[in-house]
């Protein structure tokens, strides 16, 4: 039996996203979060999809629509523009272009997404989560500060 290749294009599912899928690894960078993110999308991991977005974003998830999402589309391949590890100490950048079919063409998802590491973990900044945070109150990663000393500047 032939391993499958792994969605986000490096290497072997096994041995790449499968273990961070499982929760048997964490995500060690930013790209690495983001690569497992698009494998999860292929393989209709919508849980790991939850799982690694802020903490104080994770309630607000539309799981069904994500779900659909993820269902409806043929996954054809992962390229990774760029990644910015260092944002500062604890956030990254990430530009990808996550390529798809919706069933009628090819399409191009090309994004620049933002990670925030907390408690040992990286975790996805959705800037499309609707969260009425306002500047003082606690960050949506749960860091501890105020939302525009952390996050806010990324979303």
């Amino acid at each position: 039996m032939t391993q499958q290749n792994c969605p986000c294009g490096k290497g072997s599912y096994i041995e790449c996203c499968e273990p961070l899928h499982l929760g048997a690894a964490k995500a060690l960078t930013a790209e690495q979060l983001m690569r497992s993110r698009y494998s999860a999308f292929a393989l209709q991991q919508i849980d790991y999809i939850v799982q690694t977005t802020a903490l104080g974003q994770q309630t607000a998830l539309d799981k069904e629509a994500i779900a659909e999402w993820s269902k409806q589309n043929q996954w054809l391949g992962l390229e990774v523009v760029n990644a910015n590890e260092k944002l500062d100490k604890t956030h990254a950048q990430v530009e990808f272009k996550a390529h798809y079919h919706d069933g009628q063409k090819a399409q191009i998802h090309h994004e620049v997404s933002h990670f925030v590491f907390h408690q040992q973990q990286w975790f996805f900044l959705d800037p499309t989560v609707d969260m009425h945070v306002t500047m003082k109150q606690p960050c949506i990663c749960g860091s501890g500060k105020k939302f525009k000393q952390c996050c806010a500047q990324y979303l």
